[in-house]
């Protein structure tokens, strides 16, 4: 057993305890309270969800175990002081709740490079799917293929018990995030490369590979892909990528499963698809303005008329967040630092002085802030990968790193498969007192 394995398995046997003690003495607390409002506009803001890897504050962000965005780019590992964080080392840090050293991110890294072989039979059915597949569609298809070697099932029809099938769902975890970049570099280079491949370097991190197996050694490209990946990674429980993975996870189908019908809840124009929809509204923003560099009065003029068409502005606003996103920050950050003179970044720009006041103006939006998509493509985009139907993959293999840690531990906790209740219409309106 690996000392990261035999690690989490004594921080999990006693946290499980604690979790079975609390629900034991404590499970008639309320927290919160339930209105029609709340349960029929998407249950927003209703405590029902156990997520130990992050949390998400309306007014501070996201945080990672207690730890900010800025306060995990000072803390966690980096492979030199001007470098971003290894997102092997967040995913350690999801996982056991503790800062890594750098030798511990080097064990991590070396393990999933063992196991980083992507099956031919995986490669075969991706081979098979059309030519003008979604990429996020070949991305859960190579997810599902995948779970042929799953050790949680085998572990499973063997007879395994409850408090064991952390170890295989372990085994799992580990097998896929290893492998999951060689099927996002496997699909990238089908749909837009002709199916030219390019091996893993075994000398590169997990972030840098993807984008070597991609097409794209460059050393600020690396560090980009650091730090997407790891502001990317996890939302806390409740969002639709992690909140379908824990339900999928809950009646105990394997991580391939589970993973895989995040993946497709990702796809949805709501959630993953958003940094696409703003790369397709700033382009359309320049051909009818007829300059790739507008003025903010013209920018202005082209937000008003979005919103007198009922449309929205995408890259603004977010169900939690009361503020700008921190991970929205972390990639200005990034910009301003190397890619000083892209006109379309410039918009990007532009835009975060122009959207808030518009959007604070109409009463009905409580929060007119830019997240996370308002920035990540334009800086895709600036390092030439300009193929937009496939930043949610890149979206994909970053948040595998929380929701997969997160299932790991629902697994240790013995978790009970997730089955609220419902009321029919009828059942709602008796409730309201409506005759």
């Amino acid at each position: 057993m690996s000392s990261i394995k035999k690690k989490f398995a004594e921080k999990a046997v006693p946290v499980a305890t604690e979790v079975k003690t609390l629900l034991k003495d404590y499970g008639e607390k309320e927290i919160g309270k339930v209105t029609i409002e709340s349960m029929i506009s998407g249950m927003k803001g209703l405590p029902i969800l156990l997520t130990l890897t992050s949390k998400l504050d309306p007014q501070e962000g996201i945080r990672f175990r207690g730890y900010s965005i800025p306060e995990l780019q000072e803390k966690l590992p980096k492979l030199s002081a001007d470098d971003e964080p290894l997102p092997e080392g967040l995913f350690y840090l999801m996982l056991l709740d503790e800062l890594p050293a750098m030798a511990d991110v080097k064990e991590l890294a070396d393990d999933w490079k063992k196991r980083a072989v992507l099956p031919d039979y995986v490669k075969k059915v991706l081979d098979a799917t059309p030519p003008d597949s979604a990429p996020m569609a070949d991305f859960a298809i190579g997810i599902i293929t995948l779970s042929n070697e799953s050790e949680f099932v085998k572990a499973y029809n063997a007879g395994a018990g409850k408090k064991d099938y952390w170890d295989s769902t372990y085994e799992d975890v580990m097998n896929f995030l290893a492998r999951l970049p060689l099927v996002a570099a496997y699909i990238y280079r089908k749909h837009y490369h002709k199916g030219n491949h390019i091996p893993a370097d075994p000398n590169l991190d997990w972030s840098a590979n993807l984008a070597h197996m991609m097409g794209y050694d460059n050393p600020e490209i690396y560090k980009l892909f650091r730090l997407y990946l790891t502001i990317h990674a996890d939302h806390e429980g409740g969002n639709v990528s992690a909140h379908t993975t824990h339900l999928v996870g809950s009646a105990l189908s394997n991580p391939f499963y589970s993973y895989a019908a995040g993946m497709l809840g990702l796809a949805g124009p709501l959630h993953g698809y958003a940094n696409q929809e703003v790369i397709a509204w700033i382009q359309d923003m320049i051909k009818e303005i007829g300059t790739a560099t507008p003025s903010k009065e013209q920018i202005h003029d082209f937000c008003e008329k979005t919103i007198a068409a009922g449309r929205v502005i995408p890259g603004y606003g977010h169900a939690v967040l009361r503020k700008t996103d921190p991970r929205f920050s972390a990639q200005q950050e990034f910009a301003a630092k190397y890619a000083k003179g892209d006109t379309f970044i410039q918009i990007v720009n532009d835009l975060y002085e122009v959207v808030p006041p518009i959007l604070g103006s109409i009463g009905k939006i409580k929060n007119p802030w830019p997240n996370v998509d308002a920035y990540s493509g334009s800086l895709l985009m600036h390092y030439n990968i300009k193929e937009a139907p496939f930043y949610t993959v890149l979206f994909g293999v970053s948040r595998a790193l929380g929701v997969l840690a997160s299932l790991l531990w629902d697994r240790a906790l013995g978790l009970n498969i997730e089955r609220p209740s419902s009321f029919t219409l009828e059942g709602y309106k008796k409730k309201a007192g409506i005759e």
